[in-house]
């Protein structure tokens, strides 16, 4: 049978938390739910033997919560909403493609970020959606902790669910820190990933939207 840690939380705060980590005592439990946020990065930061009081690490805890916040704000916001609330009644039945969208992302193994472009396509069926919402769509699903086949998918799936249109397509060409910094350390490498729903599947208008992807950008417009 497991027995678990138990710790005991000291008036000092940070310092009683680093303390109390390696104490094996007969008390009772503390959660990790006891302490802030700021509180657990000072305790991150001072097992990576560092320390956490000195004048360019004091106020670091409190950088880290925020951008964190940031970064992963995509929980907090729903992406079925953000589509719906700029749908319109149009007659047009061609390829709609926004490309080039600008992505950032946590990799959700190593929380290291994956960065690239976004390429999003779809076949109206009497709706359409305002462009200025599918890279806001990009953003709610990249704002997360991610996987680039789970992120590629979620927007395809996204936008086929809000209007129902005769197909999507999605293509995201991106560069993953947890292959350049650290592992295997290969700068250049480059992971594609794509989606297709509906009419995409088929070879035709597949061939039509990845030629568009491979088009260089017009740098007239």
């Amino acid at each position: 049978m497991a027995h678990a840690m138990v710790v005991t939380k000291s008036p000092k705060s940070v310092a009683g938390l680093h303390e109390a980590s390696t104490m094996l005592v007969e008390r009772e439990p503390v959660t990790l739910g006891e302490f802030s946020t700021q509180e657990l990065y000072r305790e991150l930061i001072a097992r990576m033997h560092e320390d956490p009081s000195r004048d360019g690490l004091l106020a670091t805890p409190g950088r880290v919560e925020k951008s964190m916040a940031f970064l992963t704000k995509g929980y907090t916001q729903n992406a079925t909403q953000i589509l719906r609330g700029a749908m319109f009644d149009v007659d047009y039945d061609e390829m709609v493609m926004v490309r080039d969208i600008e992505m950032f992302s946590l990799c959700e193994h190593h929380m290291l970020p994956f960065f690239g472009r976004v390429h999003v396509s779809y076949i109206p069926n009497g709706k359409v959606i305002g462009l200025s919402k599918i890279p806001r769509l990009v953003e709610v699903f990249a704002r997360r902790l991610q996987v680039q086949e789970r992120l590629t998918r979620q927007i395809a799936d996204a936008i086929q669910e809000a209007i129902e249109p005769r197909g999507v397509g999605v293509v995201i060409e991106a560069r993953h820190m947890c292959m350049m910094m650290r592992g295997i350390e290969k700068q250049q490498s480059t992971t594609v990933t794509s989606a297709m729903v509906g009419c995409f599947r088929e070879q035709q208008t597949r061939a039509e939207f990845l030629s568009l992807v491979r088009q260089p950008g017009n740098s007239n417009l």
